[in-house]
């Protein structure tokens, strides 16, 4: 099978359906493909709270679910499949599912990137019920609450001083015999009252008992001593949250436009190095990955596709 469109979106999370929004708008024929529930990240968040006009039960299901209705009301076509490859060297861009393909004046890549995972036992039962990705979207959920960071690198103190400002107590777990950050960073966690660390050390099992984390295995790398960390009793629950690295899902571009570690290189309006070619969302570099920053990502793109095509149609 081969069809044709004016945008092909690769990425169904807050950046893919914007930009499907706009572009269905726009009457632009377009297709968002997404390999499996759209949404992302987003989707395996239990709170939206920082989303400007999020009400105060929104989660991030709910998000996606208005934003996917609001990309369907104008008219995109969202189908299910895994893209297995893309030959972007022509005016006309071919991505390929598997037998199928799809061609296009434009192809917005939004496929997201996804944290690096502990794999410890227990890692995805709590997932969004203590343990977290995102700071910014989850430290305020923790005030008062004890919390433990794990990672020593850059971004990880950076979060954890995000996250000192609600939590009565910090606990940094390092796999190494130090922290690797910047030593301004260093400087100011080390000398934190609310912090303390844990050095050459892993998470080995996360528990719980109603539903949400009250129990962190933590064993040293060297000694394989074990050491379990209960929730007070008062509070019931503590957090964790997992700083060691983000995976973009990218690698079906390689070779086929200019990368960074994986991630995507844009300017302002999103272009790549490949014109009729943009990126939207966390799989491109950037400062801050947000549904609001993905989100306008995704607009962007999208306004720069219609703009490219009506050029093209010129020529």
């Amino acid at each position: 099978m081969s069809d044709s469109y004016d945008v092909i979106i690769i990425g169904a999370g807050p950046a893919g359906l914007a930009a499907g929004i706009y572009s269905g708008r726009s009457l632009l024929k377009t297709l968002i493909i997404e390999r499996s529930k759209p949404g992302g990240q987003t989707a395996t968040t239990n709170e939206i709270d920082n989303y400007p006009g999020a009400v105060h039960d929104e989660t991030g299901p709910s998000l996606i679910a208005k934003m996917s209705a609001q990309a369907d009301r104008f008219g995109a076509t969202r189908i299910k499949a895994e893209v297995t490859d893309v030959d972007f060297a022509g005016a006309e861009k071919l991505v390929k599912c598997g037998a199928d393909e799809y061609r296009a004046k434009a192809v917005i890549i939004a496929s997201g990137a996804f944290p690096r995972l502990l794999g410890c036992p227990g890692e995805a039962e709590f997932t969004a019920k203590g343990v977290s990705y995102c700071a910014t979207c989850d430290a305020a959920f923790f005030e008062g609450l004890e919390v433990f960071v794990v990672g020593g690198g850059d971004s990880a103190i950076q979060e954890a001083l995000f996250i000192s400002r609600f939590a009565r107590k910090i606990t940094v777990i390092q796999n190494l015999p130090e922290l690797t950050a910047a030593k301004s960073m260093q400087k100011k966690a080390l000398a934190h009252p609310k912090f303390s660390f844990l050095y050459d050390s892993v998470v080995q099992e996360l528990r719980g008992d109603s539903g949400v984390l009250d129990t962190i295995v933590v064993r040293n790398a060297k000694t394989g001593e074990l050491t379990e960390f209960l929730a007070d009793e008062d509070d019931g629950a503590f957090g964790l949250f997992v700083f060691i690295g983000l995976i973009p899902s990218t690698d079906v571009f390689k070779g086929k436009i200019t990368m960074d570690r994986g991630y995507v290189p844009t300017d302002e309006n999103m272009r790549t190095n490949v014109p009729g070619v943009y990126a939207a969302g966390d799989c491109r570099i950037k400062p801050l990955r947000q549904v609001v920053t993905a989100a306008a990502d995704g607009a962007i793109a999208a306004v720069a596709a219609e703009k490219y095509i009506e050029e093209m149609g010129d020529d």
